[in-house]
């Protein structure tokens, strides 16, 4: 499901505005010229037709756009319908002919209210029928009637529910690169095999590659499956299938990642590798068992989703400049740092790609092996694997290593052997799972790892996070509240503007498209190395950060702020402002 637009507050329309014709309007926002108006009116006039309509057919405005203003002046929440919108099992409580009739079609029920979309939500005679027919509130949504006209048929055809939201996907799309089958579970296989069904999970994973989602959710519920795509680290909803077909879903992805589908109890893991639309895939289905049936959570790796080039992440030059010397050192440890989802394994791959040649032996414990490297030795850890980090740490110091990168330091064994091995001639790459570039030394220590051996070996920390960045469709600008600049301490013109997304159907009504990172780069020179070694604790260590000119996340996504690639409230969501 797609958010409904509330009413959006322009900056560029005043309240007096709001009572102004449509045309008037959508001159003073420059979206038409003067000229252009007049045609629209003229044919207008000519045809009988609403103003709307007739921009629409001139092709001098877009349905969103014009949605947008109308939801302005009438003061209803607007919608652009498209799949996955409209809950099968609820829009048959009003007829199709009735539908036909009013001009309406019921979206979803929410506590016993259901949001009808309506191409004239000021009719209060249609919304009395349509409450006296369906025995609900309503809640109008305001839609166009073209639409409307266009949506109403797809959603009374009778397999609305899976085949109607395939129609536009190649046949092709999918092609699944496994082995023949013959597995015999009588009835649940026989409906995993069914047409629908892999309709529908071929459409859920060709729509998640191509709106560039990172993970594809599929969870059960009391009265309908719900499938969520991750898409610039935030969940949205994006089908509804029958709960009945909800045994029948998981079933055909287990057969694809090679499962059990006779095993419901217990978490199981697998991989699905297949060609989207000519794209080679890599899909990590990990399956969890809850109350109203398995959960399935997909990874969706796709090698051209992502870039390993250090000079293609956004770091700003003088921090790059900092990360490359610390990758040219012949030996010491260099930590990433960051939350679950903050690009740590994107960022070590490109030090990787960076680095790697002929003339290194380069090695990676990873826990799993997400994307295949060229030149580089790539051994899995955990799971159903016998072997651990520290145990895979082991084995390779044996190996004749020159770089090695250790997927996570989880524990003080994997930490004290990667420090060792850092300090007798070996470069080492690892992540840790901390606030910030500082917090890196106190874990290592709270892990039971001498500051002495830290200060000794670590070469440099660099802390991250991914931040959305506004949608160019949908920008507007906007004045934040004194109150945000305080807690940013802001020193700029308090009398700027900053940028925001207002919401659009290119972004899916988020206001965001596309991510970038936020990097901050704690380089351990003579002086910092003495206060590791000495046990300083992290205030002391921030304040020479600070005598090197050294910046922090908070300061490069005010610096993006600025520049108009985010909004302020992304920094304050996932930068820390004390």
């Amino acid at each position: 499901m797609s958010t409904i637009l509330a009413p959006p507050a322009s900056s560029n329309l005043t309240t007096s505005d709001t009572a102004l014709p449509l045309g008037e309007r959508l001159v003073r926002a420059g979206v038409l010229t003067r000229d252009e108006l007049e045609a629209a009116l003229t044919e207008h006039t000519a045809k009988g037709a609403r103003l709307g309509e007739t921009l629409l057919e001139l092709g001098l405005i877009d349905e969103g756009t014009l949605l947008r203003f109308l939801s302005q002046q009438w003061g209803f929440p607007c919608a652009l319908l498209r799949d996955g919108m409209v809950d099968p099992a609820v829009v048959k409580l009003l007829p199709k002919a009735k539908a036909e009739a009013l001009q309406a079609i019921v979206m979803f029920k929410v506590r016993g209210t259901l949001s009808v979309a309506m191409a004239d939500p000021h009719n209060l005679q249609q919304i009395d029928e349509i409450e006296r027919v369906t025995g609900l509130q309503v809640k109008p949504v305001l839609t166009l009637r073209s639409v409307i006209e266009r949506m109403l048929p797809r959603c009374y055809e009778s397999d609305f529910a899976v085949d109607a939201v395939t129609a536009d996907m190649d046949p092709d799309a999918v092609n699944l690169e496994v082995d023949h089958f013959n597995i015999d579970i009588a009835d649940l296989q026989s409906l995993a095999n069914g047409s629908p069904i892999i309709n529908l999970v071929n459409y859920m994973i060709v729509s998640a590659v191509r709106q560039k989602a990172s993970d594809i959710h599929v969870e059960p519920g009391q009265r309908c499956t719900s499938v969520r795509f991750r898409v610039d680290g935030l969940l949205r909803e994006t089908l509804r299938p029958r709960r009945d077909f909800h045994p029948a879903i998981i079933s055909r992805l287990k057969v694809m990642a090679k499962l059990d589908i006779a095993e419901h109890r217990i978490p199981q893991d697998g991989r699905i590798h297949l060609t989207v639309e000519g794209r080679e895939i890599d899909l990590r289905v990990s399956t969890l068992p809850t109350n109203h049936g398995e959960k399935v959570v997909i990874r969706v790796l796709d090698r051209q989703n992502v870039t390993f080039n250090l000079d293609e992440l956004g770091v700003p030059p003088k921090l790059l400049g900092d990360i490359k010397g610390m990758l040219h050192r012949p030996h010491g440890l260099v930590l990433v740092t960051g939350p679950t989802g903050s690009g740590k394994t994107t960022t070590l791959y490109s030090a990787l790609e960076l680095i790697k040649s002929i003339e290194r032996n380069i090695v990676t414990i990873e826990d799993p092996v997400e994307y295949d490297l060229d030149q580089i030795v790539q051994v899995p850890v955990g799971g159903n694997k016998p072997m651990s980090f520290p145990g895979a740490m082991r084995a390779i110091l044996r190996q004749d290593p020159d770089v090695i990168m250790v997927g996570e330091i989880r524990d003080v064994e994997t930490a004290n052997i990667a420090i060792q091995a850092a300090l007798t001639g070996h470069l080492v790459l690892s992540t840790l799972h901390t606030n910030d570039s500082f917090s890196a030394v106190t874990r290592l220590c709270d892990m039971g790892v001498e500051p002495f051996k830290i200060g000794a070996a670590l070469l440099g920390v660099i802390a991250q996070r991914l931040v959305r960045m506004v949608c160019p469709t949908c920008k507007e600008s906007y004045f934040p509240a004194p109150e945000m600049l305080d807690a940013f301490q802001y020193k700029g013109d308090r009398r700027r503007t900053f940028v925001r997304g207002e919401g659009c159907r290119t972004c899916y009504d988020t206001g965001s498209r596309g991510r970038t990172g936020l990097y901050e780069v704690l380089c351990v020179d003579r002086k910092m190395r003495e206060l590791i070694s000495d046990g300083a604790n992290i205030d002391a260590i921030r304040n020479q950060h600070v005598h090197q000119s050294g910046t922090f996340l908070v300061d490069e996504g005010i610096r993006l702020a600025e520049e108009g690639r985010v909004s302020l409230e992304e920094v304050s969501r996932v930068a820390f402002v004390d």
